[in-house]
């Protein structure tokens, strides 16, 4: 089984900002996938289904961003699922400019409180992350104001109009593992 978790917060207020855009790529899976609607299970909104001969979970947390971890926490018991080369978990950065795409196998969580629980919860950060790029806050504003703010238009439309490419990339983490992924669509 693959388990792709899209990081963000629940409620409509959260829909068009920064901090949901990991929400916004696992809806496009969803809906290119067909793998129906989201249902509440525990503390996240799953679906699931079979793509491509494999079976994969999507998954959105429930928790708020900085208790993402908790929602992956009943993942621990699944047999034979191995964070490393199973989990990819896919979560806004301001540290990469609007647009910008970082494929990761692990790493620090650096500064992402999603990432930090998520660490938390599993006792690692041997697992895979897709960062997308939301830029950087302006001078004065502070970071949590800015991932929890709207795209302006311009910006919303870039990230918009890379989640076809972003859904290319995560079969390539399926299918054939996260060095190709990073070597087509890290930029």
């Amino acid at each position: 089984m693959k388990v792709i978790c899209g990081l963000g917060n629940p409620g409509p207020e959260y829909d068009a900002t920064r901090h949901n855009v990991g929400w916004w790529l696992v809806d496009r899976l969803s809906s290119d996938w067909d793998l129906g609607s989201f249902q509440r299970n525990g503390p996240a909104l799953t679906t699931r289904g079979e793509v491509g001969g494999e079976t994969v979970l999507l998954l959105k947390p429930l928790t708020f961003m900085n208790r993402s971890g908790a929602a992956l926490a009943p993942l621990r018991t699944v047999e034979g699922l191995d964070p490393r080369e199973d989990l990819l978990v896919v979560v806004d950065d301001i540290a990469l400019d609007v647009g910008r795409v970082r494929l990761r196998p692990s790493g620090s969580a650096g500064g992402h409180n999603g990432l930090k629980s998520v660490e938390t919860v599993l006792g690692s950060q041997e697992y895979a992350r897709l960062r997308i790029g939301v830029g950087a806050p302006p001078v004065g504003v502070d970071a949590a104001d800015w991932v929890l703010s709207a795209f302006d238009p311009a910006d919303e439309d870039v990230v918009v109009e890379l989640l076809p490419e972003l859904a290319d990339a995560v079969r390539v983490w399926m299918d054939e593992g996260i060095e190709a992924a990073m070597s087509r669509y890290n930029r």
